[in-house]
């Protein structure tokens, strides 16, 4: 009887430590984010699937918005959401009147979700944005087509603050054949993009507008320009912003109008007539860089008699020039232009003067 009774107690399992009971605590939110427009707060995030224990949740999660200054408590926003597992959450909160004056001040959110005893597994990531005061709207905006760009030019405010300048493209991209579209083929010109100008950027003096040259735009392309103020505040290591109005809308047409550098650094070398051949002048100047150049033109006079074109009717593409009309004895002056692919010219060159060797 002894033996049986040991046997059967060493069949018996021996319970294990006591779990902890689930309380089936919605997982945190990890991807809030924020943006501020006007006195509006825009909230987003993705709302989870599981609970803490890694199981799906079956119904609706209360969710709880709070807004915490410094160190201050994290006190609730507007009324609890109801939101259902894995959807996009949102919320906007308006900024009470203290919150949107003064200076600027980081202020952050977080989202709370919370199981039916009113339990949760913690805040949400913070979210971060700037109180405070808007900067004021950016007036007066113009802008002007040069060879270098476009120039905007807007009042200046005093407060320092950068400007944001959003260009939309109006032309869109023509469709080009595919010859044209090889591994070299430039890349398509973005419908939007901005430019930000710091407040140290602005050029001009502090009586004139303040204003800015846009390089990256292409000739023949029609663009919209508007502006804003903007704030900028670095917040352990976040950079936060907090924008203004934008300004009413400015379009441009930027048509290539200008005409090329006017070329320099023009020579003329005689070289006198021999058995085998004429006399000649031999010119040569500096190449001009410029994306659109199509070629050169060269002039020549002799004393105070008119300038006459001397190359031939297709323009010159290099950067010489060989005058073999010319005569013993004879004084001539040449001047070069340079021609775009628009057929714009540029003013001529200063002159070089040379005299062909008598036999």
């Amino acid at each position: 009887m002894a033996v049986a009774l040991a046997i059967g107690l060493a069949g018996c399992g021996t319970p294990g430590a006591p779990l902890p009971p689930s309380l089936k605590l919605p997982d945190r939110v990890t991807n809030l984010a924020a943006s501020r427009a006007g006195n509006q707060v825009s909230l987003t995030w993705t709302m989870p699937k599981k609970n803490t224990d890694k199981l799906l949740l079956k119904d609706n999660v209360p969710v709880r918005v709070c807004r915490k200054e410094g160190e201050d408590v994290c006190n609730a926003v507007g009324t609890d959401l109801t939101i259902a597992p894995g959807a996009a959450g949102a919320f906007t909160d308006t900024l009470p009147s203290g919150l949107a004056a003064g200076a600027p001040r980081p202020v952050s959110y977080f989202v709370e979700l919370k199981n039916r005893n009113g339990r949760s597994a913690g805040l949400s990531n913070p979210a971060m944005v700037l109180a405070g005061e808007a900067p004021g709207p950016v007036i007066g905006l113009d802008a002007e087509v040069r060879k270098d760009g476009i120039v905007l030019r807007w009042t200046p405010d005093g407060a320092g603050a950068a400007v944001r300048l959003q260009r939309r493209l109006l032309t869109p991209p023509a469709a080009k054949p595919k010859a044209d579209q090889g591994p070299l083929a430039p890349a398509p010109e973005p419908v939007e993009q901005n430019l930000l100008v710091e407040a140290g950027g602005q050029s001009g003096a502090p009586s004139q507008p303040a204003r800015t040259l846009d390089k990256s735009i292409r000739f023949g392309e029609t663009y919209e320009y508007r502006a804003q103020r903007v704030v900028r505040m670095t917040v352990g290591g976040q950079t936060l912003e907090l924008d203004g109005e934008l300004s009413g809308p400015v379009r441009v047409e930027a048509l290539d109008v200008f005409p090329p550098a006017v070329p320099t650094g023009l020579a003329a070398v005689a070289t006198a007539a021999s058995a085998d051949a004429g006399a000649s002048i031999d010119l040569s100047w500096q190449p001009d860089t410029e994306a659109d150049l199509a070629g050169y033109i060269v002039y020549r006079r002799e004393g105070n008699s008119a300038w006459q074109r001397i190359s031939p009717a297709q323009v010159l593409v290099g950067p010489a020039f060989h005058d073999a009309h010319v005569e013993p004895g004879h004084t001539y002056v040449y001047a070069v232009t340079a021609i775009d692919q628009g057929g714009h010219e540029s003013a001529r060159s200063g002159e070089a003067q040379e005299t062909v060797p008598s036999p």
